[in-house]
């Protein structure tokens, strides 16, 4: 993968807030606007929703999900060309003993400090999403399959 690819990716994971999650509910594909924190391996996403919300139902009643991140579109460019990372993954809980919940929950805050009442909120849970595959387009020509380890290797080769 050529450094303009690698700076996009980095830059979806950590400038963009927005997600766009596809899950099963009641039979039917859903996909739902969700905020988003990436772990620092870049190998999962994390997400604080409510447990009243559908795709949290239909998350919880699979496990599997795919989730699209991407720049905003702007009437300057041609859309078909904007950084775009669409992952397939397993949804679990990430229960508030488990080793990584503070980081994880610090992390998430860092990014949406408004939405500390809702770590305060019975129905909210803390999902990890381990990325499993991943394909990265950043342009006409610029696609890239990847797995939850090549992700890890690029944040360690880019260190």
């Amino acid at each position: 993968m050529d450094s303009q690819s690698r700076h996009s990716l980095a830059r979806l994971f950590h400038e963009q807030r927005v997600a766009s999650l596809g899950t099963i509910f009641r039979g039917s594909p859903l996909v739902s606007l969700i905020l988003f924190s990436a772990t620092p391996d870049l190998a999962g996403i994390d997400i604080h929703v409510s447990r009243l919300a559908q795709h949290t139902q239909g998350l919880l009643d699979s496990g599997r999900v795919g989730l699209m991140i991407a720049e905003p579109d702007r009437e300057s460019r041609n859309p078909q060309t904007i950084a775009r990372l669409s992952l397939q993954g397993e949804a679990e809980i990430l229960p508030s003993d488990h080793p990584e919940y503070q980081d994880a929950q610090e992390a998430y805050l860092r990014k949406f400090p408004n939405t500390a009442l809702n770590f305060q909120l019975g129905d909210f849970l803390l999902i990890r999403i381990t990325v499993q595959s991943a394909r990265l387009v950043t342009g006409f020509g610029k696609i890239f399959d990847l797995t939850g380890d090549d992700l890890k290797h690029l944040v360690l080769s880019s260190s």
